[in-house]
């Protein structure tokens, strides 16, 4: 059993701004992704240029923050939103959910996408394999926080975090780090450093994170507001990632089906 190693949430500050690390972790998945992306439309993707690296920033982040936000309310706290709309707005207070920037970024890249004239699709299957930084990254920051710990175990790493009482844990957030930044990281690397047919990335990555996070949310302790949804065992993040598995399949399947053959 360990100890959960209590770290200062805000880095470091200037006057009166504190910046914390939470924020710093945005920064360094949005850094993170410009670089890489930076790289492809050089060594892989001919089509875009640093411009469109740039662009893309920009609308992703505007996606991953206001879809984050929005997300979180409607599928985690929707109860509290209709006693108290504010609360939307109330961002200091945390609460930012992946699937609903997941739902913002995807539609920032369409409009993007228009704006460009180029297909939605092509604009993912570039995207995608960077998105892991920022994942990774997030969950990071969560531990730093002591926040979104996992279920009470007995295995020797389990930790015990002072705002979860003073049964020993299983460290979910680090788990997710390695599941949903490195590992998801390393595939779609891979997989996208060779020319793929259209669709097949962005399926990949629906399919894998999907994956990836259903399991994790096993040893990850449901939110208190919401408990177990469905069959005394899911919870809103499997579910919610049900349709990801489903979609991302799909589009593997059209992938190597029907585009490959065209």
């Amino acid at each position: 059993m360990l100890q959960y190693p209590s770290i200062n949430p805000v880095a470091f500050s200037i006057g009166p701004l504190a910046v914390h690390w939470y924020g710093l972790m945005y920064l360094i998945g949005f850094v993170g992704a410009w670089i890489l992306l930076t790289f492809r439309a050089k060594k892989i993707n001919s089509v875009w240029t640093k411009e469109n690296v740039s662009d893309i920033i920009f609308y992703g982040a505007l996606g991953v923050i206001i879809g984050g936000r929005v997300g979180y309310i409607l599928f985690y706290n929707f109860t509290e939103f209709l006693h108290a709309p504010w609360t939307l707005f109330q961002v200091w207070k945390g609460g930012m959910s992946f699937h609903g920037g997941l739902i913002g970024v995807i539609v920032m890249m369409w409009f993007y996408s228009r704006k460009i004239h180029k297909r939605l699709v092509d604009l993912t299957d570039f995207i995608v394999p960077v998105v892991p930084i920022g994942l990774g990254a997030g969950r990071i920051g969560n531990f730093i926080n002591g926040e979104l710990w996992g279920r009470v175990t007995d295995v020797p790493w389990g930790m015990v975090y002072p705002s979860a009482g003073m049964l020993s844990r299983h460290p979910s957030e680090l788990y997710e780090f390695l599941l949903e930044g490195v590992l998801l990281f390393i595939i779609l690397w891979w997989f996208s450093s060779k020319p793929r047919p259209r669709y097949a990335v962005s399926g990949l990555f629906l399919l894998c994170y999907g994956d990836f996070r259903f399991f994790a949310e096993f040893f990850r302790e449901p939110d208190s507001q919401l408990g177990y949804l469905l069959f005394h065992w899911m919870t809103m993040g499997q579910l919610l990632c049900v349709p990801m598995i489903v979609i991302g399949l799909g589009m593997m399947a059209y992938a190597y089906h029907y585009v490959k053959k065209s």
